[in-house]
């Protein structure tokens, strides 16, 4: 069974990062003890794959690590991490699926995951952050490099790619475990609705931080010194972040500052009432306040109190954790795109490529060639990007079981629909960030157009990476048509306070574009108040 990224994929990065990737993946696996190595095949993609042009991840796998965990089900992780989206099959055991030799292994890394209680545990994180952000400090003058030795540069990146992806995967995965424990025991005592709040306002979270530094610029004189100065440095220390981090070929905060520029501005108009410090805040204490409660109820259970105490703990490290991974691994990616786009932009000049991103449709193995007689791949590289083009405007299905239909059977995205939502009707997700919203609705499918999105407007939108965040700040409430607790924009939202429904099913293309709607982050549920 596969799940899909949310745009497609270009062929450099297919032969380089995700591999990479997948390596690095396999790494997670077998440090936490849920596979043995032999189990992968050695030169075949397993874990990740290109199906009709996106790529997907191997969720049975991720289903079968909730199976040999203690304490966890194939249920557990695809609540955690896919959310309720429909056409889920159930998990189906097949030989070699039982392990309880490695169920050993991971109870062991359990154990050890519940001993760390503060992001500072985690010092191989730190120095991860710290080794990333000196790949920036020390980026050599890339225009004083020839195209070979950019390559080679490009090259250099990848390791890092596999091994901060390894991180990732890892501490994603050992993020479970305190939610899982957590939500047992709430759900066992009856108050699931104690969950969400449990694990929101946490702090330290990396892939918030460009938000924070949005809304001090917002309230800064546009074009004084001041902004000026404040802008650069922010440029420098998160221009990796944008739109569809993963993939080279996309646009970043520093190659297209209008970007973040746009989402500044969204802020600057919000009342300060915005301000997502004051949020967090809140937030912050309804955590305390939930936790307490939740504690109270299991004081008569010594054993129970005691792991659910740890592992309230432990989530204020493991979630946070998670997304330092994240924004580590984007920063060696971002290094990647830096090289490459000086290229492109030598090709641009000299006329071989159209755009600088044209380097995305040249593989690895291509590479070498391409430099050595750039203009003889001009048309092909031409074809794939029409075709990376129709791509985008398709709508893979969310899930498969074996193969997809391909692409030439997807829907576009913007494609109109029978079933849209009227005045009084109501669209059932899952709990995202707790609290209520009301406002006008703003289907927005592209996170570079937040000028679609007023102040106080009920954000709706496909499917969030940490690229859309800055457009929560000025929104009243969010709602995604696919996410899940453990979704990384679901974390910043909870981390920043905003109202959130996940996992609501053709919420795009339901919800009309005008309409008022309440969203109630409590319960799940989008509410149509009025249409436009």
């Amino acid at each position: 069974m596969g799940e899909v990224f949310p745009d497609p994929v270009t062929p450099l990065t297919s032969s380089t990062a995700l591999y990479e990737a997948e390596l690095g993946w396999r790494d997670a696996w077998v440090r936490m003890g849920a596979f043995d190595a032999d189990e992968f095949p050695p030169d075949d993609f397993c874990q990740l794959g290109v199906q009709g042009g996106y790529c997907y991840l191997n969720a049975s796998l991720i289903r079968l690590f909730g199976e040999r965990a203690p304490g966890l089900s194939w249920q557990t992780m695809d609540e955690q991490f896919f959310g309720a989206q429909p056409g889920i099959p159930p998990y189906e055991q097949m030989d070699g699926d039982v392990r309880p030799d490695l169920g050993e292994k991971i109870g062991a890394t359990f154990a050890w995951v519940f001993g760390q209680h503060s992001l500072s545990d985690l010092t191989e994180l730190t120095d991860d952050r710290n080794d990333t952000k000196a790949l920036r400090d020390d980026r050599p003058d890339l225009s004083s490099l020839s195209n070979e030795q950019l390559w080679a540069r490009f090259l250099e990146m990848v390791p890092w790619h596999r091994k901060m992806f390894g991180h990732h995967l890892f501490t994603t995965y050992m993020a479970t475990v305190p939610v899982g424990a957590i939500s047992a025991v709430a759900t066992a005592v009856g108050r699931p609705d104690l969950i969400m709040p449990i694990i929101a306002g946490i702090g330290e979270v990396d892939s918030a931080e460009p938000s924070h530094a949005m809304w001090a610029l917002s309230r800064m004189p546009l074009g004084s010194p001041q902004f000026d100065a404040a802008f650069s440095a922010f440029l420098y220390e998160y221009g990796s972040r944008g739109p569809n981090e993963w993939e080279a070929r996309s646009a970043s905060w520093e190659t297209r500052p209008a970007l973040a520029l746009a989402a500044i501005d969204r802020m600057r108009v919000s009342p300060d009432s915005a301000d997502p410090a004051g949020h967090h805040a809140q937030r912050a204490a309804e955590r305390e306040v939930a936790s307490a409660e939740l504690l109270a109820m299991v004081a008569a259970d010594p054993a129970t109190h005691g792991q659910l105490a740890a592992a309230i703990a432990c989530s204020k490290a493991w979630l946070p954790g998670r997304e330092r991974t994240k924004t580590n691994n984007i920063r060696v990616v971002h290094e990647m795109r830096m090289a490459m786009r000086e290229i492109g932009r030598r090709m641009v000049e000299a006329g071989v490529f159209d755009e600088i991103e044209d380097f995305g449709f040249i593989t690895k193995d291509e590479m070498p060639s391409f430099l050595a007689h750039p203009g003889a791949m001009s048309a092909t590289v031409r074809e794939r990007r029409a075709e990376y083009m129709r791509l985008e405007q398709l709508e893979p299905p969310f899930v498969f079981v074996g193969r997809t239909d391909g692409p030439d059977t997807w829907p576009r995205r913007d494609a109109a629909v029978a079933n849209g939502l009227t005045a009084g009707d109501v669209l059932a997700g899952m709990p995202g960030c707790p609290g209520q919203a009301e406002g006008i609705a703003r289907v927005v499918l592209d996170s570079n157009d937040p000028f679609a999105l007023e102040p106080g407007d009920i954000l709706i939108a496909p499917i969030t990476d940490p690229s859309w965040t800055p457009l929560f700040v000025p929104a009243a409430g969010v709602v995604v048509d696919v996410g899940a607790p453990l979704s990384h924009a679901i974390i910043v939202s909870r981390e920043l306070g905003i109202p959130c429904v996940i996992s609501a099913t053709g919420a795009t293309r339901r919800i009309p574009n005008g309409a008022r709607v309440r969203v109630d982050g409590s319960t799940g549920v989008v509410t149509v108040l009025e249409l436009p």
